[in-house]
This record gives C-alpha cells, structure tokens and sequence, in this order.
C-alpha cells in the first residue's frame, strides 16, 4: 500500500515538473520569438501582400461570426438586465448599463474569445503543417526568414483586424440590445441612442479596442510559437491546435482582469 502511494506520489510530483518546464520552455520561447519579431519587423524586404491576404482571412471572413455573436449577445445583456431592473423601477438604467459593459468588457472581451479560437487554432493548424512538411525548412533553405513571411504578416493582420472587429462587434450588440429594449422592455429607441450617446466616451471604446491589440498579439504570437515547435505529425498539429485555443483563452481572461484594474486606476472618472 505504501508502495503504491510513493508510487503515486512520484508520479503526481514528475507530471507536475513536466508542467513547470512546460510553461518554463513558452515563456522563454516567446519572448525570443517576440525578440525576432522586434528586430526582423523594421529590416526588408517587406511582403505587404501577405499582410492584406491575412487580413482578410483573419477580419473579413470572422465578421459573420463576430456579427451574430455580438447581436446575441447584447439581445440577452438587453433582456436579462431589463428584467433584473425592472423589480426595482430601473428599467430606464439598460441603455447606460448595456452600452459600458459592451463597450468596456462584453465586446472585447467575447470577439478576442472568438478570434482565438477560429483564427488561433487556424493559424497554429497552418504553420504546424508547414513545419512538419518541412516546408519551413525549404524557406529557410531558399534565403528567406519564416519570420518575417510566415509570423509577422499574422501578428500584424491580428493587430489590424482584432480592434476593427471589436468596433462592428459593439455597434452591433448595441443595435441588438437597442431591439429587445424596444421590442421587450418597451424602451423607445430614441431614449436608448440619447442615453447610450450620453453615457459612452471615446475612452471606454478606446479602451476596449486597446484590450484587444494585447489580445491579438498574444493569440497570434502563441499561434506561429507553437506551430513553429510542432512535431508528430498530424496528431501533434491537433494536438498544437487545442493547446492554442486553451492557453490563449486563458490568457484573455486573466489579462483582461488586469488591463480593467489599470484603466480604471489611470483611465476611467472616479464617480
């Protein structure tokens, strides 16, 4: 019995140092990749091209998906706050409410969520399957950095792409909230725009959008990170692919809570 137990004990205490270096091996490899982006992103050549093709990839082709969540979204923040509030006659409080948790948390927050896990597993899927191709292998054989024409065109499409999305994305949860005020809460609609006119500042849409480019920078340097460190062929681009969307879900969370705590310390009026 005691055997068994030290046995136990010792596997629990090995998984647990393959988890530290695990995380140990990330952190040191994305600061040096991120140091790699830094310095290969001001030298030429510049392929501008590859830049708009992620782009689109990564903005256009995630609008519809981001559109109906968002929609949904501010339809259920819209109907569930109006009939918390309306037991103490707050009713008229939805627009102030609905308008800053989608413009300072909501919006951010679910279209970051989205992006990792369409576009972070697709771009960790991509370049796990150009590594264990050896396609990366042949670019590098043939003069050319992976880095500058595989990672930085995907970190810079997320950064322009992410921020735009999250801006459509509170635009139309706030039309979404705006019809079931209308429709449910008997809220006209032009009391919810004057209100959510009144309320909302450019600082709480900047902010958000702030969030978002550190969102974006994590999710897609993870993404190229990961898929540059791929082995096992397929099942390991599978297995690339989950690690992305977990780790990156987690890290928007977690990072979400302190970029709020410093927006509130040096952004947001004291009331």
């Amino acid at each position: 019995m005691r055997d068994s137990q030290r046995r136990s004990a010792s596997d629990y205490a090995r998984r647990l140092g393959e988890k530290i270096l695990d995380m140990l091996r990330f952190a040191g490899g994305f600061a040096v990749l991120c140091g790699q982006i830094a310095r290969e992103l001001v030298t030429p050549p510049f392929y501008f091209r590859l830049v708009l093709e992620q782009v689109f990839f990564i903005g256009i082709q995630s609008f519809l998906l981001v559109a109906v969540t968002a929609l949904a979204t501010g339809s259920v923040m819209a109907l569930q706050f109006g009939h918390g509030l309306a037991r103490f006659g707050g009713t008229l409080y939805v627009p102030k409410i609905v308008a800053l948790t989608i413009a300072r948390e909501m919006g951010p927050v679910f279209t970051s969520l989205l992006v990792a896990g369409r576009i972070g597993s697709g771009i960790a899927a991509e370049v796990a399957s150009m590594k264990v191709t050896q396609q990366i292998d042949a670019i590098r054989a043939l003069g050319t950095s992976p880095i500058k024409r595989i990672v930085i065109p995907r970190v810079l499409a997320s950064l322009i792409a992410l921020p735009i999305l999250t801006l459509f994305a509170d635009y139309i949860g706030l039309f979404g909230a705006l019809a079931i005020g209308r429709s449910e809460l008997n809220i006209h609609a032009e009391y919810f725009i004057s209100k959510t006119v009144e309320t909302l500042r450019m600082y709480d849409l900047l902010t958000g959008m702030a969030k978002t480019i550190v969102f974006a920078f994590f999710i897609s340097v993870t993404a190229c990170w990961k898929g540059l460190n791929t082995d096992g062929g397929t099942q390991g681009v599978g297995n690339s692919t989950t690690w992305v969307v977990v780790t990156s879900s987690i890290f928007i969370m977690i990072s979400d809570f302190f970029l709020t705590k410093l927006f509130i310390i040096t952004v947001y009026p004291r009331y």
